[in-house]
């Protein structure tokens, strides 16, 4: 969709928190939604890799965690404006539950949608 804007964020779980980490984010992802503006939310568990694999064959299995469990998000939003008062919102609500579950403070990436 042109003319949004959209955030990506990368979580890195620590390996002992990933049940809470996933509960917090079924919970954040429904209030999220009802953000003015926001058009949709998404959360992927990086769990595969193509490092490996032939082309056209299906990803394979991550087998082991090394030090944390990948999750993105995905947030897309009509404009810039409605974006910082969701985040605004998210870090005074959310953002210290998340921290504590992560290895690091999150990675934010944003801007306007190309297509």
């Amino acid at each position: 969709m042109k003319n949004t804007f959209s955030e990506v964020k990368l979580f890195q779980v620590k390996p002992d928190k990933l049940n809470e980490f996933e509960m917090l984010i079924i919970e954040i992802a429904d209030k999220q939604k009802e953000r003015p503006g926001c058009i949709d939310v998404k959360y992927m568990k990086r769990f595969y890799t193509i490092d490996g694999v032939e082309n056209g064959n299906p990803p394979r299995e991550l087998t082991k965690i090394v030090k944390c469990v990948k999750y993105f998000s995905y947030w897309n939003f009509d404009n810039k404006e409605s974006y910082g008062k969701a985040v605004d919102w998210l870090f005074n609500e959310y953002g210290k539950a998340i921290q504590k579950l992560l290895i690091a403070p999150f990675d934010i990436n944003c801007g306007d949608s190309v297509i």
